[in-house]
């Protein structure tokens, strides 16, 4: 059942997208005003942490970089699958489906490590006696599917511990109900980002946390765009990720609220009320771990890390996660101001 499990999450989602992928060039359509209409599809549903997206087509930048860029939304995997077959142009999915499928060669590339840390976190109560990986044994584990990032990290940090999915029990719960399943105790932990502790922590619930940050070298949320687009249309790539650092830095020079403002008035109004928690937490999270590293110091912001992805890849195929090995350099790509490597 376990080794079922595993390699249902690679293969299966990816067999009608492999026999779709044609070789036809892609033309890229223009608006009334001269812009390359692309898409992007974004990973889960509107929230204010996607800021820089969103600052950068509010402020400009996007058309100012000849695009005309339409958000939509969609569960990591399904992301991989429509960038692809090229049903959108771009992808910012969380990295973990990208690096998997890339070992069954699925035809994408990685062009902008946005996020230089996971997301990833095994959350519990700290009333439940766990303390350490190990002390999951015989727990029930909630998670949003098979096929999530977080099921993939759990596994993992479950491997590093010398135990596996047949020591634990998983229970598949809603994006929308998860957290709420650990509150009730309906499960002992959940495999979840990291942001949801703030959230616990704010209704006054003691919680600890195994980050998948700490027990693999995984990355966060990614722009990812076709083999094909970016061999036939490295421009529009490099003009993409230019609008997004452009939008990051601005956002790391001080001007957060006017991010969180912007993202919550024109994409996420559901999130109003909530700035000061927002707040707090990009500060704490986003703009000192996720957005900025010692590698996007010395590179860039989005700067893709060749060994630290070739690390992981190792650790999945070390625990049997992964079928092929594979080098790094066939799925990240650091664009050069001509859209080349």
């Amino acid at each position: 059942m376990k080794n079922k499990i595993k390699f249902l999450l690679i293969t299966l989602g990816f067999v009608f997208l492999l026999a779709s992928c044609g070789s036809k060039e892609i033309v890229v359509e223009k608006n009334d005003k001269g812009l390359a209409k692309v898409a992007i599809q974004i990973d889960g549903a509107a929230t204010p942490y996607y800021a820089p997206l969103y600052l950068a087509k509010e402020k400009g930048w996007f058309e100012e970089e000849g695009l005309d860029v339409e958000f939509y939304y969609a569960s990591a995997s399904e992301i991989v699958k429509n960038v692809a077959a090229n049903n959108v142009e771009f992808g910012f999915p969380n990295s973990d489906p990208v690096v998997m499928g890339r070992s069954n060669n699925v035809p994408v590339k990685i062009i902008h490590t946005t996020y230089q840390e996971g997301l990833g976190s095994i959350i519990y109560k700290n009333e439940s006696g766990i303390s350490e990986p190990k002390d999951l044994k015989g727990k029930t584990i909630g998670i949003t599917s098979y096929g999530s990032p977080n099921f993939i990290q759990l596994q993992v940090i479950l491997e590093q511990a010398g135990l596996s999915l047949d020591d634990v029990s998983i229970k598949i719960i809603g994006t929308g109900a998860i957290v709420n399943a650990l509150v009730s105790d309906q499960v002992d932990a959940i495999s979840f980002s990291m942001l949801r502790v703030y959230d616990l922590e704010e209704q006054g619930i003691s919680v600890g946390e195994f980050r998948s940050e700490n027990y693999m070298p995984t990355q966060g949320n990614v722009v990812i765009t076709s083999d094909q687009l970016l061999k036939e249309h490295p421009e529009l790539c490099q003009k993409f990720t230019q609008a997004l650092n452009r939008s990051i830095a601005y956002l790391v020079d001080n001007h957060l609220d006017e991010g969180i403002e912007n993202a919550i008035t024109h994409y996420a109004p559901a999130a109003k009320g909530n700035e000061e928690k927002i707040k707090k937490v990009m500060e704490n999270e986003f703009l000192p771990k996720l957005w900025q590293s010692d590698n996007t110091v010395k590179n860039g912001f989005g700067y893709s890390d060749v060994d630290r992805y070739n690390d992981y890849i190792a650790l999945l195929y070390k625990y049997n996660l992964i079928e092929n090995k594979y080098d790094a350099e066939e799925l990240v790509v650091n664009l050069d101001e001509g859209g080349k490597k």
